[in-house]
């Protein structure tokens, strides 16, 4: 199954072109706290650093310099420099990876992978369910809250047949009354149901976000194989800072890159990007609908 930070590491290998695109490394050499202005690393690496913006797992940290010798690295502004561009400041274990100038830094990387993930939706739903028990003079019912929208709705038959019969006519409320309902979703049952028996309501629910690096993917409620396609989704929202960049021409980097790249390179690999996302979205829709078939049909408005 795929981590939260697995899914970061495949992601990062298409945007880097695998083993094509190497960042300048070192690691640390003692634990850090998330309030040291200082930091130690490997006396043999610490050059591959420069000044400017360092990467330790998930924290940017803005860098004023080191010393070669001792592997002493200061953090720019003190605290100020801890926790940069809105990446939060935190421990770190002896001998994590410390990145010099990273390309994508992983706190961006994830924030597009759960926009990918959320925006899934509702191309792509997450399904849940829930039995509701027919009385006789109630026609609606309480939803939880997670519902979103209401795929069909079947309901027992009576005798020895166990036959739950699709109802045609429901009408789904997301605004309901609650002082009724409480979580101010519910369902209008008009089809006739015997009082007493279960009415199963199959509903769809928005995906949910990845927060720890151990989060596996399924945790969204997606299967696994939806993972390429968030792979995808993710390089064609991450891309186009790239293409940005090209305007900033004070770095002699940017500069010479500039001729070597033509313009539009990243715009052009976005909309191939862009391309694989659309075809593999297509192609789970499919099988979505194949899977789950919605057999209910909407009535009213």
């Amino acid at each position: 199954m795929t981590t939260f930070d697995q899914l970061v590491r495949q992601v990062r290998q298409q945007l880097l072109g695998f083993t094509m695109s190497q960042e300048s490394v070192s690691e640390l050499a003692a634990p850090m706290t998330a309030t040291d202005t200082s930091f130690t690393c490997d006396p043999g690496t610490v050059l591959n650093l420069s000044r400017g913006l360092v990467e330790i797992d998930d924290e940017l940290i803005l860098v004023k310099g080191w010393d070669g010798t001792s592997g002493v690295v200061n953090v720019m502004g003190a605290a100020n420099g801890r926790g940069y561009e809105g990446t939060v400041a935190a421990s770190h274990a002896a001998h994590a990876l410390v990145t010099s100038s990273p390309a994508f830094p992983k706190a961006r990387i994830k924030e597009a992978i759960n926009q990918s993930i959320i925006t899934l939706y509702p191309e792509l739903v997450v399904f849940a369910e829930t039995e509701l028990t027919k009385v006789a003079p109630v026609m609606e019912y309480g939803l939880p809250a997670d519902c979103a929208d209401v795929w069909y709705v079947t309901g027992q038959t009576i005798g020895p047949s166990k036959i739950a019969q699709p109802l045609p006519d429901w009408r789904y409320n997301p605004k309901a009354r609650t002082a009724n309902f409480p979580t101010g979703k519910s369902i209008q049952v008009l089809s006739p149901v015997t009082p007493g028996q279960a009415i199963k309501v199959v509903y769809a629910k928005t995906p949910s976000t990845l927060a720890s690096g151990s989060d596996d993917f399924t945790a969204t409620g997606y299967p696994e194989r939806y993972v390429d396609l968030v792979v995808y989704g993710t390089c064609m929202r991450l891309l186009p800072a790239l293409e940005s960049a090209r305007l900033q021409q004070q770095a002699v980097e940017a500069t010479e890159r500039a001729p070597l790249v033509p313009p539009s390179s990243a715009a052009k690999a976005m909309a191939m990007y862009m391309q694989l996302y659309q075809t593999r979205l297509q192609e789970e829709r499919e099988q979505l609908y194949s899977d789950v078939p919605n057999y209910a049909y909407f009535q009213g408005s």
